[in-house]
């Protein structure tokens, strides 16, 4: 039977999916959210602390929930991308997308000829039947990462790229890249230019706009801007937030 992409699913029926990062690396604490209710899990090994084993794992502990486990792979690299995908990820997101041939490279490593060049074998992914390969291709999300301000001009050019289904854009190197420092971002008028930019390029292609966000409150905020494709926060921030408030009801901050 074909795995639904439930996160995907949503989007292509025009609504928000909202998502948790995950950047430990602990299968314990992906089980975890993955039973929450979330829409998705975003394993991120670009960034998190994960090694080839620790992906593996959490794959494994994210089967039994209801999230989509997606994963951010280190580059825009056609054998880190296969290996993902090879383990069971439904959804990618690819880092430092700038133009269009990178945007087709990324799509390329996705799926299987003749819609891509993504390599014939698969590895824990075969715990979803042997009808995989006959369906992943349109269950597979695959977002690019737009996170410069060079890419943003270039949006509508890497999103119209066939086989990329939409975007996650950064928005902290974004702002790096426009002189602006991301803890100043917010509000900011040349930001928020730039954001809009990218929403509507994913407008005029008919692509999915996606944003990295801090909080709940910020992806609601920008979910009725027009995101779709929307992370909530992570766990290494839920676990300081939660240990934090703590702290304040014990008066010791």
């Amino acid at each position: 039977m074909p795995k639904t992409n439930t996160a995907l699913a949503k989007m292509k029926a025009g609504k928000p999916a909202f998502g948790y990062a995950v950047g430990s690396g602990s299968p314990i604490v992906t089980e975890i959210l993955a039973h929450c209710g979330i829409d998705f899990l975003l394993l991120d090994n670009q960034h998190g602390s994960f090694g080839t084993d620790g992906t593996i794992l959490c794959l494994m502990a994210a089967a039994a929930g209801t999230a989509t486990p997606m994963i951010r792979p280190a580059r825009n690299d056609y054998t880190m991308i296969g290996r993902v995908l090879d383990e069971g990820a439904l959804g990618i997101v690819v880092p430092m997308v700038e133009n269009a041939a990178d945007a087709r490279a990324a799509a390329d490593a996705c799926r299987f000829p003749p819609r891509g060049r993504r390599s014939w074998g698969y590895g824990r992914a075969a715990s979803y039947g042997d009808d995989y390969t006959g369906w992943i291709g349109d269950e597979l999300f695959v977002a690019v990462q737009i996170e410069s301000a060079e890419a943003a001009g270039r949006a509508e050019e890497i999103l119209a790229t066939p086989g990329i289904d939409g975007c996650w854009i950064g928005p902290a190197d974004l702002a790096l890249s426009l002189g602006i420092h991301p803890s100043k971002a917010r509000g900011d008028e040349r930001h928020e230019q730039a954001l809009q930019q990218v929403l509507t390029a994913c407008r005029n292609t008919g692509k999915i706009p996606g944003l990295a966000c801090q909080s709940a409150e910020e992806a609601a905020r920008r979910a009725a801007q027009g995101f779709q494709f929307l992370t909530a926060g992570g766990d290494g921030g839920f676990l300081r937030q939660g240990a934090l408030a703590g702290l304040k009801q014990l008066g010791l901050a």
